[in-house]
């Protein structure tokens, strides 16, 4: 019951969404502490605490040791300024502390730092997950005055800053890690969660939003492949292969959690995933996924949608191979496309493939409806 962001107990109920993620749900950090790691979770949460909902258990319910979260959960948490934040320390509940928004990725690093080297002689698992680049983008002033002359789009000026400080800080810990004699050892997975930014308040001020989709379509709460294909970086000194691309294997977000656990040689075969194991991808060999691959988002017009009316979709999606299909969920609307051919999402195959099209929307069908 959770198909869009978090927001308050009203808004979560209009959408027939829960208010936090149950703690009852398979989740992977109580995996991994099972098995003997430290685990910390440092940075945006998102899964239950903030806006008027106080009752949303604090990250330790899912398997954290430690955590520091922000306006959007519950315990330890920094504060930047604005509504959002004095929503968060009216609910009390963990150290507070307010900090300008430039200013947390600096402190997150810091905290993971920290934790790693108190670890360092054991296993540990972490997140990092980093909230400075999500906008409004508020950089420090030193440092966007060093793209004063990149861009005439002042909101670009200020993404690349905040990506530039981004850059800094992640390598103040990869450098860490180094020093502590760990590369060999520690596995860095970086991707995201969505594509850029879409608020019309952009083109509304004449200019294009900041980010960029490679040329893809659509962006950010939108099923065109500029909204949901991301990019996905590993790292693994020894044993992940340095400057390799994999231009073949398709990975999702569910396939992470029984990958990590399957390299670890954790047990998890009691849990039945959406996703599926892709761990030797991840370790530098191309593999073919053997599941299709679901989304839906947007149920009415209470969900944001992109601006630009040809970056927004149908709210459901299948991908099966290299067909893609996107569907709405009352059968309206269907686009069909071979993304090896046409990654752009430009011609819609529907027609000239029916039987494709029946097939991949019988079982998205079928799939959506099994959603709760």
């Amino acid at each position: 019951k959770i198909n869009s962001y978090l927001n308050s107990r009203e808004k979560n109920r209009l959408r027939g969404m829960a208010d936090f993620l149950d703690p009852k749900a398979p989740a992977v950090a109580r995996e991994f502490h099972k098995a003997g790691y430290a685990t910390a979770h440092f940075g945006k949460w998102h899964q239950g605490g903030g806006r008027d909902v106080n009752d949303a258990p604090h990250p330790r319910a899912y398997g954290f040791d430690e955590s520091l979260v922000s306006f959007e959960g519950l315990g330890d948490r920094i504060l930047p300024p604005g509504r959002l934040s004095r929503d968060s320390e009216k609910l009390g509940q963990g150290k507070i502390t307010h900090v300008p928004k430039h200013k947390q990725t600096e402190i997150y690093v810091d905290r993971t730092i920290d934790f790693i080297e108190r670890h360092r002689d054991e296993p540990f698992y972490v997140h990092l997950w980093l909230n400075d680049v999500h906008d409004a983008h508020q950089p420090r002033a030193d440092v966007l005055a060093k793209f004063k002359k990149a861009s005439e789009n002042p909101f670009e000026r200020k993404f690349f800053a905040v990506m530039d400080e981004m850059d800094r800080q992640l390598g103040r810990l990869f450098d860490r890690i180094d020093q502590l004699q760990l590369a060999q050892k520690t596995m860095i997975v970086l991707t995201s969660d969505n594509g850029p930014t879409a608020w019309a308040r952009y083109y509304e001020a004449g200019f294009d939003p900041p980010g960029s989709t490679g040329g893809l379509r659509g962006r950010k709460w939108s099923l065109y492949e500029g909204g949901i294909r991301e990019p996905l970086i590993v790292c693994w000194k020894g044993s992940v292969p340095a400057g390799k691309t994999d231009e073949s294997s398709v990975m999702v977000g569910t396939d992470l959690f029984p990958s990590f656990c399957a390299i670890a040689g954790i047990d998890v075969s009691d849990i039945a995933f959406d996703g599926q194991d892709m761990s030797r991808a991840l370790l530098g060999t191309p593999t073919k996924r053997t599941k299709p691959i679901f989304w839906e988002y947007g149920r009415d017009d209470l969900y944001l949608k992109p601006a630009a009316e040809n970056d927004r979709s149908p709210n459901c999606a299948i991908r099966e191979g290299n067909w893609k299909l996107l569907i709405n969920a009352n059968n309206t609307h269907t686009e069909l496309y071979d993304l090896e051919a046409d990654p752009k999402e430009s011609t819609n195959l529907s027609q000239e493939h029916p039987e494709v099209a029946k097939r991949l929307a019988d079982k998205l069908c079928k799939w959506r409806e099994s959603l709760p």
